[in-house]
């Protein structure tokens, strides 16, 4: 798996797409979910060098998150890169079962942090059931346990809608929080779909 390549393609998706993120978060947050990780994300892919170790790419882009990003998503993406590349170590090779237990740690490193569960409203919603249908599929190869990550990841973002947020900003809101996607599992979706991307290429 090209980490470096991961990153770099998450951090393009995410500019791409940063309006729509932030008109998101304009609706149950502050307002600058998309214009904060674009920043971050741009920051980190400068940081990068693609002789990096997997892992050392995964915690570069981490602490860079955390440094240049402001708001939640700077410490959550931080956090979640930071641990997932602590888990691959210094391996200079990454395969389909050695990224699942990365995504693993990236998630438990997120809800260690924000403290949410799934239902939640958060970007748990989305990370959470993408490493469950990751692990699942792990089996069957990089490409389709990613594809299969991209898919619970869209549909668990899908199924925050309807939610009334419990956890972050939008939880302020209480029922008015209800109606809209949360914007950190909108960019969930992104970092698989990069990942799926990254992954079907290689």
């Amino acid at each position: 798996m090209d980490t470096y390549a991961w990153m770099v393609r998450f951090a393009e998706l995410v500019s791409a797409d940063a309006e729509r993120l932030t008109r998101l978060d304009s609706a149950i947050g502050d307002g600058d979910h998309g214009s904060n990780l674009d920043r971050g994300m741009r920051a980190a892919a400068e940081a990068l060098s693609a002789d990096l170790p997997p892992g050392k790419v995964l915690m570069t882009a981490g602490r860079t998150l955390v440094s240049k990003t402001g708001g939640a998503s700077g410490p959550l993406y931080g956090t979640a890169l930071r641990r997932a590349g602590k888990a691959l170590g210094d391996a200079s090779e990454v395969g389909a079962v050695e990224l699942g237990a990365a995504l693993r740690a990236a998630l438990e490193g997120v809800q260690e942090l924000g403290k949410a569960e799934e239902g939640d409203k958060t970007m748990v919603d989305a990370l959470a059931p993408a490493v469950t249908a990751y692990e699942a599929a792990a089996g069957e190869g990089l490409a389709a346990a990613a594809r299969a990550a991209l898919d619970a990841a869209e549909k668990g973002a899908e199924a925050t809608v309807p939610l009334q947020a419990r956890k972050g900003r939008a939880s302020y809101l209480g029922p008015r929080s209800v109606g809209h996607q949360d914007p950190g599992a909108a960019s969930t979706v992104l970092l698989f779909r990069a990942l799926a991307e990254t992954a079907a290429s290689s």
